[in-house]
């Protein structure tokens, strides 16, 4: 996430070279490439090799959610396995009195994620100075 916020918060007609993000970030260059490489391939993120070269954004901050980046950084959010993506179905899903606990989970955390963009997490909240006495 705070890859997409930096790039997002830096965001122009120019490429970002990595080793900017991984300075601003203190994050492993090396990790770093791995993230980038996912996030270019789902078409996140514009790549370029080379001089001038580096990373942007594909798309417009208010145009990716958070969910898309959880998909494709951490995977399926899904709280049971049962429900992953890649699941067999399971044999015993008829009678499990949990199962339905667990799709109402996973729906309200892919419906949370879902609602949070980029542009959004690059606000400040301003109003946690504001204490008067």
């Amino acid at each position: 996430m705070r890859v997409m916020i930096d790039l997002a918060e830096h965001n122009s007609e120019n490429y970002i070279p990595l080793k900017d993000i991984v300075a601003r970030q203190d994050i492993s260059q090396k990790y770093l490439e791995g993230i980038m490489t996912d996030l270019s391939k789902a078409g996140l993120l514009d790549g370029q090799h080379g001089k001038g070269g580096g990373y942007k954004l594909s798309r417009t901050p208010d145009d990716i959610t958070v969910l898309e980046i959880l998909m494709i950084t951490e995977g399926d959010l899904a709280p049971i396995a049962c429900l992953g993506n890649s699941a067999e179905p399971c044999a015993r899903a008829a009678e499990c009195r949990t199962l339905p606990m667990w799709e109402k989970l996973y729906t309200l955390i892919r419906d949370y994620f879902k609602g949070i963009t980029l542009a959004d997490l690059m606000q400040r909240d301003a109003d946690g100075d504001n204490y008067v006495i």
